[in-house]
């Protein structure tokens, strides 16, 4: 069985991270850190993403399982989740299928619903990047901007490459992503629910939690709130930290 990369710090009450599409464990870590004073803290690089191993497969059902065999690995009976974007899905998913797992759910700018697709541009420009014709990230960033205009996202998305034996590579496998994409965006069915303290956190200025969603959400998480954080996108946890982990920390307490 294949283990996902994880890096563990702090010590207390367990807390797992799980991070977005094309992200890292790396992406939290403003959130880590805050948590590690008073928590151990859990990261994980998701299937096909960071130095976790790679599989033409990313149901939400093996996407779970990944995380219980880390939690069993490192002999975590419980634990509170948090999930940004993908990775709240994960959470959401670990939470209705080993309720007795998850203990506090956070669930970062996400709803567990099926979403249109809407990477594909950015797939498109991962896929036709050639890391042979690059010395650099500035060069694999050049070839990118034909596809994705923002420079932030182009940022982002690069820090998938990276340096192995003077090589530029992919940590993350786009090809993987790019067929099991279709999966990533499903929804959930509310055949079962989960009972356990649940928090949505949504960016005021991002519209991947709608009020259409409250239906869905209230019957997978019957004692769900949410919080919204003002002037904030999706990346909500890196554009108001402070406020982020503010919210994080009196949930968790």
């Amino acid at each position: 069985m294949a283990l996902l990369n994880y890096t563990q710090q702090g010590s207390g009450p367990h807390v797992i991270l799980i991070h977005g599409l094309f992200g890292s464990l790396e992406n939290l870590n403003m959130i880590a850190k805050k948590l590690r004073e008073n928590y151990t803290v859990t990261s994980v690089d998701v299937r096909n993403h960071g130095s976790s191993f790679h599989e033409n497969s990313m149901s939400y059902e093996e996407l779970a399982q990944d995380i219980i065999n880390v939690m069993d690995h490192l002999n975590i009976e419980s634990s509170d989740f948090l999930g940004h974007s993908m990775g709240g899905k994960i959470a959401m998913y670990c939470a209705l299928a080993f309720p007795e797992k998850v203990k506090k759910l956070i669930v970062a700018d996400i709803a567990p619903v099926e979403y249109p697709p809407h990477h594909n541009q950015i797939i498109e420009g991962l896929k036709s990047i050639d890391l042979t014709l690059a010395k650099n990230r500035k060069d694999a960033d050049l070839q990118l901007s034909k596809y994705v205009e923002e420079i932030g996202v182009r940022q982002f998305l690069l820090r998938n490459v990276a340096t192995v034996n003077d090589k530029l590579v992919f940590k993350c496998n786009v090809e993987y992503i790019s067929n099991c994409y279709k999966q990533i965006m499903l929804g959930f069915d509310d055949t079962t629910s989960f009972s356990g303290e649940t928090l949505f956190i949504k960016g005021g200025q991002s519209n991947y939690i709608l009020a259409e969603h409250r239906p869905k959400i209230i019957a997978l998480f019957p004692n769900s709130k949410a919080k919204v954080i003002q002037d904030a996108g999706h990346w909500l946890h890196a554009e108001k930290t402070v406020m982020f982990n503010k919210i994080v920390e009196n949930f968790l307490a």
